[in-house]
């Protein structure tokens, strides 16, 4: 490979100009830049600062016009003689985040798709070829190609204050495609590269603080927030005057590159299955680029960049990002917020485990008084004691200052007696799943707490119109479900009975948006929206095993789906006792699809954890002792047949749930199976999938969505 490889000259404007004009709606980034007098009468430094003109609340980003800016801008630096170093920098707390998917997700064409990659390579690769010393100041938030264009100057800085600084193009259905596979596996060695491009972007699209790059080796230096641009250019003109020099390790691109690929291929396989092609992208790149120079690793990410854009994965990971990003911040059917109330105190009826990490989230979240109750006092002790010990644990990590791990602890006491509830403004129940037990838990907080407190449930599948109907105020009773765990998983199905009245459904979207999860309105239906959604999963799963599939072939029959996890994983992550009761309340509800199986009740009843044990190395097994507890018939199924019966039962009843109203539309489905189960990004929702595996017109003769919806035309 020669240096013409990337694009430059007139090759590279005429790719911009031919770009720009099928660049549609563009929120243009400028390149504005300015002259600084270095400190120390080291000289003039170009100041390039990246600004698309609005606020943090819509990042930089890249399009064609703004990448042909920034292409003038650098040219126009280079070419002066006085000027000694070149800057790139970002507007207030933000460098970039990278392209504008907007215009992305608007390629359907592998030549044009190439040519944006190609773009990006070669604008960017004029901060390593110009004489002059080139800096990025990683000011604040750095994302995807916002990260690239500091990796591509000789040297960077980061804001001990930047909050987001991160690859996460994996995570969506690409692979870092200007220059990121080669320029940081180079730079922190792969172990650490593929840290960042493909474990964080796996696991929830995990980001690096300002601190945390720098320790990794992405940044050479990091400066207080307050004062950070200032510091930088003083270290920018330490460098120029040579009074300051950049050392850093040596990368073996040996046997540890090797082993860090084969640690990465591992991880993505306990992730995606080897479904989802980008994470196994990024790896093949990085791996070949242990031997690669520079310009032959940005050819071959062009390459790959072109064939991803085009994919189906591509477009359903945007679609999903999408649900994620705009229809998750702005609910369907939520109430005007200046309806809800403000929330001074809250309670909790309950001392168990999803009692106390829901009083360790809302004590941190909101920052008010939280007072948890249970039967006796032993019970109370232990579930504010699990609250402390996580505090504990979190200033042990350094993620908590001593000064908020105090705060935080003196918000959260204990009681047996539910009158200390009488000031709480928002009352939440975690106790056990029955009704009876509910509906007395709020009878008795109703004699103590005002007209106007909302009560709220964390039922996973109880009618909350039921649940109210005795009470003298049921208009104030909200369904508020969490998932478990409470910290991780960001959904909220907030459930309207009946006779929710709009105050209560407004402060429950408010104290949502305290506790940092994305709510969905959900209707008064049995299970809700995820939970009725895996139910009908699990029964045709251990439908079939009744019938006579063996066990390994049906836990391996979904593997195509690319889902977080087995059936039989998800089984014994809920608990059978649970899944058993919540199959039994839907077959009550709605009949023989959700199939209730004997053989799972025999499970329960032996007290058996899960239908999987484990042998020392972690691989699943049955147990005899688990094969005896079954009985099962002589018609068993095919992985592809069963596979077959699971989508079409999928889009039998996300159907229903459409034409019963659970929820807006068959985006709210998806997002909260994505948000509450963690159903994979580049599936883009189970709708979308359902739609382009066939079940959605085999079952119901149309797709949920219009394929321009889901952007998977």
């Amino acid at each position: 490979m020669t240096e013409s490889t990337v694009l430059s000259g007139d090759a590279l404007i005429d790719a911009l100009q031919q770009a720009a004009t099928q660049s549609k709606d563009e929120v243009v980034t400028h390149a504005i830049s300015r002259d600084v007098a270095l400190p120390g009468d080291a000289g003039t430094a170009v100041v390039i600062t990246l600004d698309n003109g609005l606020d943090h609340n819509r990042p930089n980003s890249f399009g064609p016009i703004g990448l042909g800016e920034l292409n003038q801008a650098i040219d126009t630096a280079a070419a002066r003689p006085e000027v000694v170093a070149i800057a790139v920098t970002g507007k207030p707390f933000i460098l970039a985040a990278g392209a504008d998917l907007s215009q992305v997700g608007q390629i359907n064409d592998h030549a044009q798709a190439k040519l944006i990659a190609q773009i990006g390579h070669g604008v960017f690769h004029k901060l390593h070829t110009t004489d002059k010393p080139t800096f990025g100041l990683i000011n604040g938030l750095a994302l995807g190609g916002g990260l690239e264009i500091a990796l591509h100057c000789d040297y960077r800085t980061v804001s001990a204050a930047a909050p987001a600084i991160a690859l996460p193009e994996c995570f969506l259905g690409l692979v870092p495609g200007w220059g990121g596979t080669w320029l940081l596996p180079h730079l922190v060695g792969a172990e650490s590269a593929i840290k960042v491009i493909i474990e964080n972007a796996l696991s929830q699209n995990r980001m690096l603080n300002g601190p945390k790059a720098h320790q990794l080796g992405i940044a050479d230096a990091l400066f207080d927030g307050a004062d950070y641009l200032e510091q930088s250019l003083l270290w920018v003109s330490k460098v120029v005057s040579g009074e300051l020099t950049v050392d850093r390790p040596q990368v073996d691109t040996g046997e540890a590159w090797s082993a860090a690929v084969a640690k990465g291929r591992a991880f993505a396989d306990s992730k995606v299955g080897g479904v989802a092609p980008a994470p196994y992208k990024a790896l093949d790149l990085i791996e070949a680029n242990a031997s690669r120079d520079r310009v032959a690793g940005f050819a071959a990410e062009d390459d790959a960049l072109a064939e991803l854009i085009i994919s189906e994965e591509l477009h359903a990971g945007l679609y999903a990002f999408d649900l994620v990003q705009k229809r998750a911040k702005r609910p369907a059917g939520a109430p005007d917020k200046s309806l809800a109330q403000k929330v001074t105190k809250v309670g909790i009826v309950g001392a168990g485990l999803m009692a106390s990490q829901l009083a360790l989230l809302f004590a941190r979240r909101l920052g008010v008084p939280v007072i948890m109750s249970d039967l006796d006092q032993s019970r109370v002790d232990k579930g504010v004691g699990y609250v402390q010990q996580e505090l504990e644990k979190l200033a042990a990590r350094g993620r908590l200052s001593p000064d908020k791990k105090n705060r935080y602890s003196a918000l959260v006491s204990g009681t047996t007696d539910t009158a200390d509830f009488a000031d709480c403004d928002f009352v939440i129940e975690a106790v056990f799943e029955e009704m009876g037990v509910k509906k007395q838990v709020f009878a008795d907080l109703e004699k103590h707490v005002s007209a106007q407190c909302v009560l709220a449930t964390n039922t996973s599948s109880l009618s909350i119109t039921e649940m109210a109907a005795d009470l003298h105020h049921p208009e104030r009773v909200v369904g508020f479900h969490f998932f478990n765990p409470v910290a991780v998983l960001p959904l909220l199905e907030i459930v309207k009975g009946e006779r929710t009245d709009e105050a209560t459904l407004a402060t429950a979207f408010s104290v949502a948006r305290s506790l940092k999860k994305n709510a969905v309105l959900v209707a008064d239906a049995p299970a809700f929206v995820v939970n009725r959604v895996l139910v009908r999963l699990l029964s045709e799963i251990t439908g079939a095993i009744d019938e006579g599939t063996d066990f390994e072939t049906a836990d391996r029959a979904l593997d195509p789906l690319g889902l977080p996890m087995s059936p039989f994983v998800l089984l014994q992550l809920v608990g059978p006792a649970i899944g058993l009761h919540v199959a039994e309340t839907l077959n009550s509800a709605f009949g023989d699809r959700f199939h209730v199986s004997e053989n799972l009740r025999r499970l329960v009843e032996a007290k058996k954890a899960g239908i999987w044990d484990y042998d020392e190395q972690g691989k699943p097994y049955v147990a005899d002792e688990t094969r005896a507890l079954f009985e099962v018939g002589d018609s068993p199924s095919t992985a592809e047949q069963l596979r077959v019966r699971v989508e079409d039962a999928l889009a039998d009843e996300i159907g229903r749930m459409l034409d019963e109203g659970v929820v807006a539309d068959a985006r709210d489905i998806d997002l909260c199976l994505i948000l509450g189960a963690g159903y994979p990004f580049h599936l883009g929702g189970i709708t979308p999938y359902l739609d382009r595996s066939g079940a959605s017109e085999r079952v119901r003769g149309k797709r949920f969505l219009d394929p321009g919806v889901a952007s998977l035309a």
